[in-house]
């Protein structure tokens, strides 16, 4: 009898050109064997159909699985019509049950195999049982409303709008310039191995440039998402020794502006009055682009990279802009210890937004509104820790110890941005946006 794809006779399958011997000795194994090759398709040892996997302790398709296990319970007796060595193929299955039945046997399917009716219900029950389990577990599981879930939604699709990791804009600012004379923060910085390759105000940020020449109320009432062109002159830096200022004074300005566009899409932050909206955007904005920055931070060599060679910062590159390691050592091990928080994008501009609207801020006005908005996002964040990150228990405490860490941080900025700005050839290389968000600050 000729068969599509395998022939089967004395105990041999022929499948593929290949043949296969089925051992007529009865095991107990259900074990595939170590030499079956799993890219080759399973054909059952009864009549060379398909297979579907190891049934009663042989290779086997869900035919012949059935018809074996129908037979030892009626403990049926058949009687082959013919010599009783029938060759039993797909085709042919049914025409000799005797034949097909002792085929079963020779391959080495076992009656012990087959479970009794009370064992199937059993088995029955138990499946059904873990499946209720399963479902309980699931519907325990915490989960985001969907009001919270519109709310994270809305500040990853900011946070992308207002972040451009291609840092196509850089090349915008007045360039960075390396060289010129060795201060003695820079001295200090270079030395220090455990801090060297990193950097401080360097942040990279979106695409959206800026008008340098807009106020912030100006950029409060007029922000649009594509409404601002054009970047700050590209002046070379003269006559001073601070050769990256003018550069990294750019970068802080457009950081700046992208912190502004961010915070105009944070729910609830258009209806603050004006007055408090400049109040947290510029007792907050140097916080809020040091935690944007740590998504160009690298813990490798522990430095800002932002595109190219060219904006690859470190904490050199800072001091040669007016800053010393008393802010940037310690800014360093903020970024190292945020970066090793692994935080999700979401947690990531939750603590952004978080961060910003903090009612304690110098010159808010509204306490309690702005309270209201920054627990609606505290109790989001707490919310997306439960459900999206497994073992977070002490995350949300490790977030909010950051913000802490932020406001010594801006202490000292603000203390090295007044020492910075009380010189006049410093404070010319400076933007009009740098100028009053930080020249303006309470501490």
């Amino acid at each position: 009898i000729m068969v599509q794809s395998s022939v089967i006779n004395n105990g041999s399958c022929y499948y593929q050109g290949q043949k296969i011997v089925f051992d007529s000795a009865v095991s107990t194994s259900t074990q595939v064997p170590d030499e079956f090759d799993r890219n080759v398709p399973r054909i059952c040892g009864v009549c060379g159909d398909k297979a579907t996997g190891f049934h009663f302790n042989a290779m086997t398709c869900e035919g012949c699985k059935g018809f074996f296990r129908r037979s030892m319970k009626r403990k049926a007796s058949f009687t082959c019509p013919f010599n009783g060595s029938c060759t039993i193929t797909k085709d042919n299955r049914r025409h000799c049950q005797a034949c097909r039945l002792k085929r079963c046997l020779d391959i080495g399917m076992m009656k012990e195999f087959i479970l009794t009716d009370e064992e199937v219900q059993r088995k029955k029950e138990l499946i059904q049982r873990r499946k209720d389990e399963e479902a309980q577990k699931e519907a325990q599981k915490p989960r985001l409303s969907e009001e919270q879930r519109s709310i994270i939604d809305t500040l990853v699709d900011a946070h992308h709008k207002t972040y451009d990791d291609s840092y196509s804009d850089f090349s915008r600012f007045r360039p960075p310039v390396r060289e010129g004379p060795v201060t003695r923060s820079a001295s200090r910085a270079a030395s220090l191995h455990s801090l060297s390759d990193a950097s401080s105000d360097s942040f990279s940020h979106s695409p959206e440039s800026g008008d340098r020449k807009m106020n912030l109320s100006n950029l409060l009432m007029m922000y649009q998402e594509q409404g601002l062109s054009s970047s700050p002159d590209s002046k070379e830096d003269e006559g001073t020794g601070l050769s990256m200022l003018p550069h990294l004074a750019d970068l802080v300005s457009y950081s700046i502006q992208k912190v502004i566009g961010f915070a105009k899409m944070i729910p609830g932050f258009r209806e603050l009055t004006a007055e408090d909206q400049i109040a947290l955007l510029k007792s907050s904005a140097i916080e809020v682009i040091m935690l944007r920055s740590n998504q160009s931070f690298s813990l490798e060599d522990m430095s800002w990279s932002c595109g190219g060679p060219e904006f690859k910062y470190c904490v050199n590159d800072v001091t040669k802009a007016g800053h010393t390691l008393d802010l940037l050592e310690p800014l360093v091990k903020f970024q190292v210890g945020l970066k090793k928080l692994n935080l999700h994008e979401e947690e990531h501009v939750l603590l952004m937004a978080i961060c910003l609207l903090s009612p304690d801020r110098p010159g808010v006005q509204d306490h309690e509104r702005v309270e209201a908005l920054q627990d609606r996002l505290s109790e989001v964040l707490q919310a997306y820790i439960r459900a999206h990150h497994p073992g977070g228990r002490l995350l949300y405490a490790k977030m909010i110890q950051k913000l802490a860490d932020l406001r010594s941080l801006n202490e000292e900025h603000s203390k090295q941005y007044r020492s910075l700005s009380f010189q006049p050839e410093h404070s010319m290389q400076l933007t009009p946006l740098v100028l009053e968000v930080f020249g303006g600050q309470v501490t």
